[in-house]
């Protein structure tokens, strides 16, 4: 009777309530914050960059609202192009937390890479450590069960605080066997594999580029007691220790798309599917390309490898992919109704 009555209160919050969002700026203890939650109030139009959102912005957020989910965004990325995710999360009684990723996001891409990854997990605990302070949050929310989800170099931050451990030199190594094959991840997304006269040029000045940049041969990892369920979505991972993510510490699932050019999942997400025993493989989005957990997508003039392959059908694979987002959350996180 109990759980069905936290269910029926959970839809009377989704059907009724708007989308509150916050956007928290740095401060001594994190760097900016967006948070969206469930808020009884009315919504507005909300312009931000390029999109345009319905939200309550700094509206009270409903009492029923315990549960907490962190999302690490891609490189270099905003949370706007995760909000189809976080109205499905907020629907479903869910607050979203996103950090801004220093050096790494839509208005600094100055650092993106290995000095990136190794401060972005430490974002995601700051993140937390800024809702436990803020008065709109702290008694509101659950912060000993804590969800995370990330994709791209998000889906890196997510693997590391699932426990696993990562090295620039591994990428680096991985990069010298397989630059051709995994072209786009070894290289970035600035320059392209054509087939011309000039390839083997292109991939003679990026490999000797990583041997010096990627010549760090520690191992770099940070976990968080607090979160104890990840989704790591078409992760970047040929830089990890499968070993390490064998046997996660949280309870972890993960999302591949057949289709994706950044980031070839045999090398990448399918590469950690295959050690990782314990793991939840969520979805492999068979006809999706990277961008396909992307929702809205970027508009044109973004990158070319985030853009859909002919044949995935937007308007339904989405839903599904966050569907399945939202209950792997609900299953994981102790107390969330289904």
């Amino acid at each position: 009777m109990r759980l069905l009555a936290v269910a029926l209160a959970a839809l009377a919050v989704s059907a009724h309530a708007a989308l509150g969002m916050m956007e928290l700026p740095a401060n001594a203890v994190s760097g900016p914050v967006t948070v969206f939650y469930p808020a009884q109030a009315s919504a507005a139009a909300v312009r931000r960059g390029v999109f345009t959102l319905e939200a309550a912005a700094d509206a009270v957020p409903a009492a029923t609202s315990s549960r907490l989910i962190v999302i690490s965004h891609g490189s270099p990325g905003s949370p706007w192009v995760h909000l189809d995710l976080v109205r499905a999360l907020v629907d479903a009684g869910f607050t979203v937390a996103l950090p801004e990723h220093q050096g790494d996001n839509y208005k600094d891409d100055s650092e993106p890479g290995p000095p990136a990854w190794r401060r972005r997990p430490l974002e995601v605990s700051r993140a937390i450590d800024r809702l436990a302070h803020e008065p709109a949050f702290a008694t509101r929310l659950d912060f000993s069960h804590v969800g995370m989800f990330g994709m791209s170099a998000g889906g890196h931050t997510a693997l590391t605080l699932a426990g696993g451990r990562w090295s620039p030199s591994r990428l680096r190594d991985h990069c010298r066997k397989n630059l051709a094959d995994d072209f786009s991840a070894c290289a970035g997304p600035s320059v392209a594999l054509t087939g011309g006269v000039f390839d083997g040029a292109k991939k003679l000045v990026v490999q000797i580029i990583n041997d010096r940049k990627f010549d760090d041969a520690s191992w770099y990892g940070h976990v968080d007691s607090r979160i104890v369920a990840v989704v790591a979505g078409v992760p970047f991972a040929a830089d990890f220790d499968p070993e390490s993510l064998r046997q996660p510490q949280v309870a972890l699932a993960l999302i591949s798309a057949a289709k994706d050019r950044w980031l070839v999942p045999k090398f990448h997400s399918d590469a950690i599917a295959a050690a990782c025993g314990a793991c939840e493989r969520l979805m492999n989005v068979e006809t999706g390309g990277h961008g396909a957990l992307l929702g809205p997508l970027p508009p044109s003039g973004g990158f070319d490898l985030v853009a859909d392959p002919p044949g995935f059908d937007r308007a339904t694979q989405v839903p599904l992919i966050n569907k399945a987002i939202t209950r792997f959350f609900q299953k994981t996180l102790p107390g969330t109704a289904m």
